[in-house]
């Protein structure tokens, strides 16, 4: 936690989710030198998580936050804002809510606290309660307040949880914990997760340099996520909050590279954009690739070195490597969203709340998209890259997303030693780009898409 001069406010900087994950054999082609690695012995990661955290000033009892007022130094939305300004509400009126979907959120640790802050969440924002089941097939470990990696890891639990529901209110959420953060320990939960097929879709908001990641746990988790796309389980993974750049696998630096699971071509990656819209209806007026220095954080984004372009690519991504990510969401902390979470220290009379950023807040709300949707065809769509898109590069492509035309993930970080490092990243444009993909979604127009193209 660094503080910053001139508020009462503080921020969590977030220099890079990490993870395990991803490795395609069959109908994805894998780099020669990556496959040749797979006869190394397998070496567990940690993968951290450092939500971008702001105060949210205290409510004034009618579930309206200061950060609301357009006025206010950091802007924030609730359920209500976003639901607007990605066409959800219609959807919510017809009665396609994610009734009779499960949502199934891979995280590590646990918070003692989220059925209290979920329906602390409910109540300022007059939500009703949905299942949330807990569980951790390995084991839980006791929390630890004064850990700082375990506190991270119950924000990110907060906001994966509390989102998911507020974009499908009536889904069934399936908390998975793994015991650690080790990448084999996620691995394990996320294996549980499949192999009982607890739900139509799982989020994964996490990811880590996939050059880092050991390849023999690649090729497993990959095996994994092939049995889920068998299972028409769909699967998301955020595409990471530090640009087109990545921590080297030693720490010290920086380099160019893509996120890992993002980068899987079976898994839909999500990226960031900072999203403009009226404080209080949320209505919609604009966005950009998501790239905030203050905050040292921009949507990851650029092309794997692990893996060759998919066939679903082939008509838009130049080049012989999987681009990424698919499709973007709401990423800023200027204009992040609101979260309930009572292990992060809040300022006075503020309650449990604060205002959450990054790519990890897109993931859990398109794994709330894919509920809606799925509710609506009434069954599971499961992989939908080719679907998203076949959709992009169709005339109906206005109906389903906002196309990102402005910004960049050029990043510029300090390295261990503390001279600044700058990679130079992607800019957006027209139709899908290596920054915010097809862009961000316009849900009552891209749901019937989705069922129409996804029988």
């Amino acid at each position: 936690m660094r503080k910053l001069t001139g508020s009462h406010h503080f921020v969590i900087l977030m220099l890079g989710l990490v993870t395990s994950l991803s490795l395609v054999f069959g109908t994805f082609a894998l780099h020669a030198d990556t496959a040749q690695a797979a006869s190394l012995a397998i070496k567990s990661h940690a993968i951290s998580v450092h939500p971008h955290v702001w105060n949210s000033g205290k409510p004034d009892g009618t579930g309206t936050f200061p950060c609301q007022d357009p006025t206010y130094i950091i802007h924030c939305y609730g359920p209500k804002q976003i639901q607007a300004a990605y066409g959800i509400q219609p959807l919510l009126k017809e009665g396609i809510n994610g009734s009779g979907r499960t949502i199934v959120i891979i995280d590590a640790f646990q918070s003692p606290t989220i059925g209290r802050d979920l329906q602390a969440f409910n109540q300022a924002f007059n939500l009703h309660s949905a299942p949330l089941n807990i569980l951790a097939p390995d084991g839980l470990t006791p929390f630890n307040p004064n850990d700082l990696n375990q506190v991270l890891w119950a924000g990110e639990i907060s906001l994966d949880v509390e989102w998911a529901h507020a974009v499908a209110p009536d889904a069934t959420i399936d908390l998975v914990l793994a015991k650690s953060n080790q990448d084999a320990d996620i691995l394990s939960v996320t294996k549980f997760a499949v192999d009982n097929n607890l739900g139509d879709v799982i989020s994964q908001s996490f990811g880590e340099n996939e050059s880092c990641v050991d390849p023999r746990l690649l090729a497993e988790e990959h095996a994994v996520f092939q049995e889920a796309t068998s299972k028409h389980i769909t699967l998301l993974a955020s595409s990471g909050d530090s640009g087109a750049a990545q921590l080297t696998c030693d720490g010290t630096g920086w380099i160019r590279a893509a996120s890992s699971p993002a980068s899987d071509p079976l898994v839909t990656g999500v990226g960031g954009t900072q999203l403009f819209a009226n404080q209080k209806s949320g209505s919609y007026i604009s966005e950009i690739a998501w790239n905030e220095a203050l905050f040292q954080a921009a949507s990851g984004g650029g092309f794997s070195v692990l893996y060759k372009r998919p066939d679903y690519q082939g008509n838009t991504v130049a080049g012989e490597s999987r681009g990424v990510p698919d499709v973007a969401y709401n990423a800023a902390v200027n204009g992040g969203v609101l979260v309930a979470d009572s292990v992060l220290p809040s300022s006075p009379g503020s309650g449990p709340f604060h205002i959450f950023g990054g790519t990890s807040a897109g993931s859990p709300q398109w794994a709330g998209i894919v509920a809606l949707a799925n509710q609506k065809a009434g069954h599971r769509l499961g992989y939908l890259n080719p679907t998203i898109y076949e959709i992009g590069e169709s005339s109906s492509s206005w109906r389903a997303f906002h196309g990102i035309l402005f910004g960049n993930n050029t990043v510029q970080f300090p390295d261990a030693k503390g001279n600044s490092v700058t990679i130079v990243g992607f800019s957006a444009h027209k139709g899908w780009n290596p920054v915010t993909g097809w862009g961000t979604p316009k849900v009552a127009g891209l749901v019937p898409l989705l069922v129409d193209r996804g029988k």
